[in-house]
């Protein structure tokens, strides 16, 4: 499996159906532009960052970017797609058993609710939506542990926001004794259970995913996209022109996958 180099993490460079298929064990992140500047200053996010087994492309920008790098990013594989793909991949196979873990009080029950009903299965054993803060709260993090220990699942997937979610799983993912697979999957519970709606997919490949997400919630997320995120595009400058510095250079490197020639459709644009 090869990866591509984008400032100072490395993103899988293969095919949703690959996924799938290599998908049986592992932490999986979906890095995004938000994700990839928070990189540049989170050094905790950052070694968070360097245990996952899966790092897919969230973000059109970052697919159109890793061609001025002249390193194509073959698929975006955002965490509301692979979701979804994953458990309609998984749907006889017994073996999977999920637990939901974030959005609001009630989104995540609604959300296994509704895809049990889609899949023709429990393949939702537990769904839990945590108070806010909870991440600084040891004792109810102990509680979340137990609570997805007994229901038996084998997949946890956690929708609590970045950076909460990659950190819980960094700091906790040797508690879950029946757990193999974690995704990090951000606000896709919410769209699971119809509590939000996501972008149109025509919006979504153009790149504008993240507008559609600003004018839905403007007081939460203007500062993310309209003061963060546009720092990004000066590391990106600052990457092609070979002057890109990282700034965690003396932490433990992230695993470099070897290179080989990818064969994609979607390299043709």
């Amino acid at each position: 499996m090869s990866s591509v180099k984008l400032l100072n993490t490395t993103i899988d460079n293969l095919t949703m159906a690959e996924l799938l298929l290599k998908l049986n064990q592992g932490v999986v992140f979906t890095p995004n532009v938000d994700h990839l500047v928070r990189l540049q200053k989170d050094r905790e996010f950052f070694e968070a960052y360097s245990t996952a087994d899966f790092r897919t492309c969230d973000s059109k920008i970052l697919y159109y970017i890793s061609r001025l790098l002249g390193s194509p990013i073959c698929e975006k594989i955002s965490g509301s797609d692979l979701f979804p793909a994953f458990y309609w991949y998984h749907r006889s196979n017994r073996d999977i058993k999920i637990f939901l873990l974030g959005a609001a009080e009630g989104v995540a029950a609604e959300a296994q609710r509704r895809i049990n009903a889609k899949v023709g299965r429990e393949i939702i054993v537990g769904a839990h939506s945590p108070s806010y803060g909870f991440e600084n709260n040891e004792a109810e993090c102990q509680k979340l542990i137990d609570l997805v220990n007994q229901s038996e699942a084998t997949v946890l997937a956690i929708g609590v926001g970045s950076p909460k979610q990659e950190k819980f799983i960094y700091k906790y993912r040797d508690q879950f004794k029946n757990i193999k697979i974690f995704m990090a999957i951000g606000a896709t519970i919410d769209f699971e259970a119809g509590n939000v709606s996501r972008a149109p997919r025509w919006i979504s490949e153009m790149g504008l995913e993240w507008l559609h997400r600003l004018l839905s919630e403007p007081r939460r997320l203007w500062k993310r996209y309209l003061i963060e995120g546009p720092s990004f595009f000066w590391y990106a400058l600052l990457q092609l022109l070979d002057l890109y510095v990282e700034p965690f250079a003396d932490a433990k490197p992230q695993e470099q996958k070897p290179s080989s020639p990818v064969k994609c459709d979607s390299l043709l644009i």
